[in-house]
């Protein structure tokens, strides 16, 4: 069985490290763990790594946050996959900073790389993992805050934060959706 991890991020180093980014650096977590390496593809960095039996394609797209649609489509199509072979690790302002929550759909709620994927897709109806990066920021400050680094003190355990983020998505092909939700979202 093949799943597409659609990994939101924005390109440029001067995004790198920051809150917004925090779906790339789950599949560069995932990618070192599994010594694959990414390769420029249409609309995004791609790799796959094979995990239980399964293979997941991890897709970093390069069209930035606002046009993640773009790259969803494309690889949905040329990977001949269906949506609930899809799951997209974001981050979520309204999630306390580090808590996990796997979905099997819902709302962008705000977040315009949801969005996009929602308006290109046609639904609302695909796996999303969503990271809790708090909301930690003044009224009309949001946009400054996600394309900030975390902070010094989120920096401490920001590595096994995304450790379990990494672990949540083998989750959703090793068990299903529904039975990974059970695991993810106890914690």
């Amino acid at each position: 069985m093949k799943y597409l991890i659609l990994c939101l991020g924005n390109i440029g180093p001067e995004y790198a490290d920051t809150r917004h980014n925090i779906g790339f650096m789950v599949a560069d977590y995932l990618a070192q763990k599994y010594e694959a390496r990414f390769e420029i593809n249409r609309h995004a960095f791609v790799t796959e790594i094979k995990h239980k039996g399964k293979t997941y394609v991890l897709v970093k797209p390069t069209t930035y946050m606002n046009l993640s649609g773009k790259a969803t489509a494309h690889y949905l199509t040329s990977l001949k996959l269906e949506k609930e072979q899809m799951l997209v690790v974001t981050d979520d302002l309204a999630l306390p900073y580090g808590k996990l929550r796997l979905k099997g759909k819902g709302s962008a709620g705000g977040h315009n790389g949801l969005k996009s994927i929602q308006e290109t897709i046609g639904t609302d109806e695909y796996a999303r993992l969503r990271f809790g990066v708090d909301a930690n920021f003044p009224k009309g400050r949001q946009v400054d805050y996600v394309l900030n680094p975390f902070s010094a003190d989120e920096q401490i355990d920001l590595p096994l934060r995304i450790e379990k983020a990494a672990e949540a998505v083998l989750a959703f092909g090793t068990l299903g959706i529904e039975r990974a939700m059970n695991v993810v979202n106890v914690k």
